[in-house]
């Protein structure tokens, strides 16, 4: 008979696992309380500069693709207007990257992480997130956001003049992060859920992470949805408004969630190893090169607004207003338009990944929910289980965050009724980009020192 993996013994004189003691020894300390405490009061400052900072970026964002195309006569941009705008951003990132603290954050080609949050990277980060995002960057807000969220609580931290240490260092940016991102989903849970997935930690660590993460993601909720409310701005919802009703669940849809899934992590891998080989590129000559791969994305859309003469607004941006839009009229979409969206959004989001700033998982979700409406009259299928095994496939290659990836679309569809087809969904593909080859390695920024202080002046001589 095969022998059963031993157990490790437990402390003498008690009966609970190593790992609870740890736990409860590390709960039990003043040290770690009044860190936890702490947590929950940065988080309202946090959660107020986030909600500040996105109100911001859609307002222009309306501004530079509704408003001013309206007032120049035109009532959606032209070809062209993605151009300008991304000269602009190509110009900012540029100078931001090689001359700022923090390189204006990090590459979007890495992925999400919460590591080298720092106060005196929040200005680049700033700029290049305002350079970007609103001028047509096909990449989200999550990234700066999270950096924002964790320079601001390590400013706070320094502001207080609390001890620092690494374990405090780690749980106060982390919670920072928490409050931040909870802002653009809207949700708690999925923001608590995505640090703790980020961060990679398990056993009495993952608790130690959990519970400030959590509890600032909590507060941070609270007063987004607040500041909401009174001031009547919208900065976007992650809940989709199906136009569609939502079927029940067969063998047919898990069949196809199942090739669904297989297909897209193989598509999407090209297109992440190319944002590996742009960042690469980029990184020789940062400013000539990321003006370089701007314009390219600029091109992509205008060549999809040239070739179906709809909006090239298709295809800058996050693609969350898209997301919406498919989810409340899918069959307004015709199938040309849609494998433009795929083709055009899919080779602007490889190129701002590997150049400008900004967030991989908005513009990873649009490209799952298109190819979900697109694939939807397959027979058997629907367009609610085919959106969702889309982005559940695409946010699980993208992020390779798993259980980030089924959290989200399963609040993002409002419901339970999807959750075998997004958990299944989200499990292959994760398993298929885990088996392709990872690409060329993600290159090290180069550090941007501080400014050095000036000298103390010498004390004067005593009479």
């Amino acid at each position: 008979m095969p022998q059963s993996r031993p157990r490790s013994e437990p402390p003498p004189g008690g009966t609970q696992p190593q790992e609870a003691d740890v736990l409860r020894q590390t709960l039990r300390s003043p040290g770690y309380l009044k860190l936890l405490f702490f947590c929950a009061l940065i988080s309202i400052p946090v959660s107020l500069a986030s909600f500040w900072f996105l109100a911001a970026l859609h307002t222009m964002e309306r501004a530079m693709w509704t408003d001013l195309p309206k007032a120049l006569g035109w009532d959606v941009p032209p070809w062209w207007w993605p151009l300008p705008l991304l000269l602009v951003a190509g110009v900012v990132v540029g100078l931001v990257v090689p001359h700022m603290r923090g390189n204006g954050g990090h590459l979007p080609a890495a992925g999400l992480h919460t590591g080298g949050a720092s106060a005196g990277a929040l200005p680049g980060v700033i700029i290049a997130a305002v350079a970007s995002l609103p001028l047509g960057a096909v990449l989200g807000p999550e990234a700066p956001l999270i950096a924002l969220g964790g320079g601001l609580a390590l400013l706070f931290r320094n502001l207080a003049q609390i001890p620092v240490t690494p374990q405090g260092t780690a749980l106060i940016g982390a919670a920072g992060a928490a409050a931040a991102i909870a802002t653009i989903f809207g949700n708690p849970l999925i923001a608590a859920v995505l640090l703790i997935e980020v961060a990679g930690v398990g056993g009495p660590q993952l608790f130690a992470v959990m519970l400030p993460s959590l509890l600032s993601a909590g507060v941070g909720d609270l007063v987004f949805t607040g500041l909401g409310r009174w001031t009547g701005l919208k900065i976007g919802s992650l809940k989709l408004e199906l136009g569609v009703p939502v079927p029940h669940l067969d063998v047919p849809d898990v069949f196809w969630a199942v090739l669904i899934a297989a297909a897209l992590a193989l598509a999407l891998h090209p297109v992440l190893t190319g944002a590996r080989v742009i960042a690469a590129y980029v990184l020789e000559r940062p400013l000539l090169r990321t003006v370089q791969c701007a314009l390219a994305a600029a091109a992509c859309a205008s060549l999809y607004a040239l070739i179906t003469g709809l909006s090239p607004a298709d295809i800058t941006g996050s693609g969350q207003a898209m997301i919406g839009r498919l989810a409340a009229d899918p069959h307004s979409w015709g199938v040309g338009a849609l494998i433009g969206v795929l083709v055009f959004k899919g080779a602007g989001y490889a190129i701002c990944l590997g150049s400008l700033r900004g967030g991989p998982v908005f513009p990873a979700l649009c490209l799952g929910a298109v190819a979900g409406v697109l694939l939807g009259p397959l027979p058997g299928l629907g367009i609610v289980p085919a959106m969702g095994a889309g982005m559940a496939a695409t946010a699980a290659s993208a992020l390779r965050l798993p259980v980030s990836s089924v959290v989200m679309v399963v609040l993002m569809l409002g419901g339970t009724a999807m959750i075998p087809v997004v958990i299944i969904a989200a499990v292959v593909a994760f398993v298929v980009t885990e088996l392709l080859p990872v690409g060329p390695r993600i290159p090290e920024l180069p550090a941007v020192p501080a400014k050095p202080t000036a000298p103390a002046a010498p004390a004067a001589p005593a009479a």
